[in-house]
């Protein structure tokens, strides 16, 4: 069996390949994929900015070619013997499953010491460090077939809920960030409903923040970013104020937060945004005593200036740094999506589907104004974007 993927050769340029699609070894299980989403990640791979996890054990320089695409919905159609959910269920042909971005190793200290998988001193991710120079090469979900390598948490969809909502699980996942935000202030005394928080840059993992916020009962959400189509989506599920910032200064934003908080500032900051200024601006908006959760910059985008002086330790400020996704928060986020169906156009925030022959134009379209997140379809034809 053959499959075709969307393959990126080097920075710049993607073209459509085939590969063998081999049967699935001992704890391995093999997808026909779904929808494959273009994550802030890929872009940054597209476009050449490839250092990722600075800082840590596993710091590297994602090497091409690859096989993007790590948010991911499909069909089992093999397994490779007694392989199970993160349930406990066994897989079979024919289960639609989200699988975990990342492979953690399960015996370096992180791992033995159950931190976040992401904290792994040998991970291995779909899309990114896993590319197809070398078999079984399907390892990134742009393509027909997907290969899933043993260890590999994989979580069943539940019925209710599409794959044009299942397909941001992963991103959904990333926002546990509020979680550890909400411990924090906690601790001080805060009341744990009616905090504001502002969302800095709401493309699809600042929307996903946003309806966690709302979720888990923020009282105000105030929402930027450059594209006005963004802005109005904000709102559509839940942001109470938004500003442009091609039109707004920092100083009108800080301005804005501080009248709708008695001048304090805002409980939580989430920068969002994937560029490196945005966390200078997240310290000049939370609040003494406040939280920035900071998921944004995954890739190496450059140090910044700040004071920890009056920045950070005057003010008391906790910055939660955010790596990735843990295994434990996919099956929540789908659980959370499914039962909210009805009250938030989740399925709103897929904007555009994309043919594997036109991955290219799909990366060009992410990164323009109209689009939110947007999907490679496997079953599309050429030209059949929609």
């Amino acid at each position: 069996m053959k499959s075709r993927a969307a393959v990126t050769e080097k920075p710049g340029r993607i073209a459509v390949h085939e590969f063998d699609v081999a049967s699935a070894a001992e704890g391995a299980v093999v997808l026909k994929m779904s929808l494959s989403g273009i994550c802030g990640t890929d872009k940054h791979t597209f476009r050449g900015e490839s250092k990722q996890y600075a800082g840590t054990a596993h710091e590297r320089d994602i090497e091409y070619p690859l096989i993007c695409g790590h948010e991911n919905v499909g069909v089992v159609v093999d397994v490779g013997g007694d392989v199970r959910d993160t349930d406990g269920n066994l897989l079979r042909p024919g289960d639609r499953v989200v699988p975990g971005a990342n492979v953690p190793c399960g015996a370096c200290y992180y791992c033995m010491n159950h931190y976040p998988y992401y904290f792994c001193e040998h991970l291995e991710d779909y899309g990114n460090s896993l590319n197809c120079k070398t078999a079984p090469y399907l390892m990134g979900g742009w393509s027909e077939y997907m290969y899933l390598l043993p260890r590999t948490p994989i979580f069943r969809v539940p019925e209710a809920l599409p794959d044009k909502v299942a397909v941001i699980t992963e991103v959904m996942a990333v926002t546990h960030g509020f979680e550890t935000a909400n411990a924090i202030l906690g601790l001080q005394g805060n009341p744990p409903v009616g905090r504001t928080v502002v969302i800095l840059g709401v493309g699809p993992l600042g929307l996903c923040h946003l309806v966690k916020a709302r979720l888990t009962g923020a009282g105000r959400i105030l929402a930027t970013d450059r594209f006005d189509s963004r802005l109005e989506m904000a709102g559509d599920l839940g942001a109470d104020d938004v500003f442009n910032v091609n039109e707004t200064s920092l100083e009108e934003r800080i301005a804005s937060v501080k009248r709708w908080t008695n001048g304090r500032g805002a409980d939580i900051v989430v920068d969002c945004s994937g560029v490196t200024a945005t966390f200078t601006e997240s310290l000049r908006l939370v609040r003494n005593g406040g939280v920035v959760i900071e998921p944004g910059t995954f890739v190496d985008m450059g140090p910044v200036g700040i004071n920890p002086n009056s920045d950070i330790c005057t003010p008391n400020v906790s910055i939660v740094g955010v790596g990735g996704e843990t295994a434990a928060s996919y099956g929540p986020s789908m659980a959370l999506m499914a039962s909210n169906l009805d009250r938030y156009p989740l399925d709103k925030i897929v904007t555009h589907e994309f043919s594997l022959d036109d991955a290219q134009d799909a990366v060009t379209m992410a990164q323009a104004d109209g689009a939110m997140q947007v999907v490679i379809n496997p079953t599309l034809n050429q030209g059949g974007s929609k």
